[in-house]
């Protein structure tokens, strides 16, 4: 393992020394490890802690100490929050949040359940997920599945406001965190399967009202962007550069909605995040580039005004969504320091930019079998600079409706769906879930209506040609574009990777093991089997002078829609497939093979090894 040539700063770090410009409190705790005061860890997204009391040697001494119910099953993704002496725990639909004292052993000192209407829930894709609660001002902020955005007081429980963020009765629903920056919570919204127009909204902190927001697709005006002064690959965007990409007003229903991470750089004030898929899946019926989606985007947190841009993948033909985490960092990169923006995407290729103009870097494939594109153009004197080089076999439009094309890789649940990757600044490398997984994709021809379905494509999934595994956890080194090392993993690695200054790295299994590695090696330090499969984000923090792992088990997900919603069956995995695609009714195997958008065939398997669940697991080393 090569040294790192300029040590990396986390952002963390780095903000104690630049002028305060972010929320006082939220900063001194992230860079407080003995708590995990945001679900990324910190505003860089690095999921790195400096607890080391777990070491690669002793890692294998590891056991479970303790463990709370959530009382809810389907799929738990996101993790606990851990603000001083209390653990906050969220749930699924209907997002139940829990104050725990870590005090008394974790005895419950206020719940909130709220009252949603269950209606939500076959208006959400891919499972019921919540990928967790946000601290700040004193408040625990819960984004719930029906948009409704919520503050609660800290101590109490209590809620001190509310606003509505969207309309189910639209498509409109939430399966992400927020992100408090400053004085505003940034909230971003699901549904681009249901022709939902993205945008990020930042609301006040203290009173809930709207500060500002900004729309994925559309007008400049709503997109606020300055088309001179906002540029995508060091040129400005010019005017109306979204509308002039789609076709009459497909713009309105075009997804590219916000349902992925955020992060934050003090320095530049600039909020990252990534859009999602354009609708409908079908890509005939939109054609041209299909701005702003799958698109990188910078933007000036106090006004919502757009830096820069970078579209990964134009013309969307496979869902491969771009809402990925962007992770900050500082590295060395042709013997020049850089502040990088790395980001794994749905399409399968890794990305290293400059964070603060969007200058492309890198872009490598972090899986070999990766075969719809042959590379990105990096000749910035070439008309196609920045674009993915799309392989025409492998072409869902090339194809033709209602064509099965076959054997594309990545599925479109992408070389890494939402499960957050880490970094580590002791080895310079990112850590990366992954999921090895292909599909054959057949698109059709399907009428928008505001509320109903709007996919237009079957699908069915399996590893690659050759292969058994379906998951892969890698070591990426972003500054070559190169793999250190992989394991391979029977099932997609659907977790949150944690890194620790202990120079050990944890994931879940969606078996359901929690697992430690070797940062420098990947040899596997530790497993435990918990009740139900991981799809929740490896958490650490301190208590009593002892460091803690916690994660949240609960199989679910895309990946695990089949066991979490009872889709394994004929008649459960028909019903489904006839609620998304109507008037593609599937029967037989084959019904079962495409459910799930095709997950369901793909991961049958894993009713073998796992059922539901929604368990807290807290581990430790033990006491002397």
């Amino acid at each position: 393992m090569r040294r790192v040539v300029l040590a990396t700063v986390l952002l963390g770090t780095a903000s104690a020394l630049a002028p305060v410009v972010a929320n006082e409190d939220l900063i001194k705790m992230t860079q407080d490890s003995k708590q995990w005061a945001i679900q990324t860890g910190d505003y860089a997204n690095t999921r790195f802690s400096k607890l080391n009391q777990i070491t690669k040697d002793n890692a294998s001494k590891l056991q479970p100490v303790w463990t709370f119910s959530t009382g809810v099953l389907r799929g738990h993704e996101g993790g606990p929050l851990v603000i001083g002496d209390v653990m906050y725990v969220h749930t699924p639909f209907p997002n139940n949040v829990f104050a725990l004292d870590l005090n008394n052993d974790g005895k419950i000192l206020w719940k909130y359940e709220p009252k949603q209407d269950p209606t939500v829930i076959p208006v959400m894709c891919c499972d019921t997920v919540y990928r967790g609660l946000a601290y700040a001002d004193g408040k625990i902020f819960l984004h719930q599945a029906d948009t409704t955005l919520v503050a609660l007081d800290a101590k109490t429980g209590a809620v001190a406001w509310s606003v509505k963020n969207g309309d189910p009765k639209k498509g409109e629903t939430n399966t992400a965190t927020v992100m408090p920056v400053k004085d505003k919570v940034l909230v971003g919204i699901s549904g681009g399967e249901f022709g939902v127009r993205g945008h990020v909204t930042a609301y006040d902190m203290k009173t809930g009202k709207q500060a500002w927001r900004a729309y994925s697709t559309g007008p400049d005006s709503e997109m606020l962007v300055d088309p001179e002064k906002t540029t995508h690959l060091g040129k400005p965007i010019g005017k109306d550069s979204s509308l002039k990409t789609w076709q009459g007003e497909q713009w309105k229903v075009g997804g590219s909605t916000t349902w992925g991470w955020y992060s934050y750089d003090p320095e530049s004030n600039l909020v990252y995040y990534g859009t999602a898929n354009p609708s409908t899946w079908n890509p005939k019926q939109r054609p041209g580039d299909n701005r702003w989606s799958m698109t990188i985007m910078a933007r000036d947190a106090d006004t919502g005004m757009a830096r820069w841009f970078y579209q990964m993948t134009p013309h969307d033909e496979w869902d491969y969504d771009g809402v990925n985490e962007m992770i900050l960092v500082d590295q060395e990169i042709g013997g020049r320091p850089r502040k990088l923006l790395v980001h794994f995407d749905r399409n399968g290729l890794a990305y290293t930019l400059d964070r603060t103009n969007g200058e492309l870097l890198v872009a490598e494939k972090y899986d070999p079998a990766v075969n719809w594109v042959s590379k990105v153009d990096m000749d910035k004197n070439s008309p196609t600079y920045g674009r993915p080089q799309v392989v025409s076999q492998f072409s869902t439009e090339q194809q033709g409706e209602d064509t099965n094309t076959k054997h594309v890789c990545p599925a479109a649940l992408g070389t890494k769906d939402q499960q957050p990757a880490a970094f580590s600044p002791r080895t310079g490398l990112f850590y990366v879930p992954t999921n090895h997984v292909c599909m054959d994709y057949e698109p059709f021809r399907v009428n928008y209506t505001a509320g109903q379905p709007y996919v237009g494509a079957i699908l069915s999934m399996f590893p690659p040609q050759g292969e058994t595994n379906m998951g892969n956890f890698i070591a990426w080194d972003a500054r070559t574009g190169k793999i250190a090392w992989t394991n391979k993993e029977p099932f997609s690695v659907w977790s949150g990777a944690l890194t620790t200054a202990g120079d050990v790295v944890f994931y879940g299994t969606l078996e359901g093991y929690l697992k430690a590695v070797d940062a420098q090696t990947g040899k596997e330090l530790y497993k435990f089997k918990t009740p139900s499969g991981i799809i929740g984000n490896v958490t650490t923090y301190e208590h009593g002078g002892r460091q803690y792992i916690a994660v949240l088990s609960g199989v679910g997900g895309w990946a695990g829609i089949g066991l979490a919603a009872g889709l394994m069956g004929e008649q459960g995995a028909g019903a489904w497939q006839t609620a998304v695609n109507p008037g593609r009714e599937e029967t037989g195997n084959r019904a079962i093979e495409t459910a799930g958008l095709g997950a369901v065939g793909g991961y049958a398997a894993l009713s073998n090894y796992t059922t539901l669940g929604g368990t807290l697991t807290v581990f430790a080393l033990p006491t002397q």
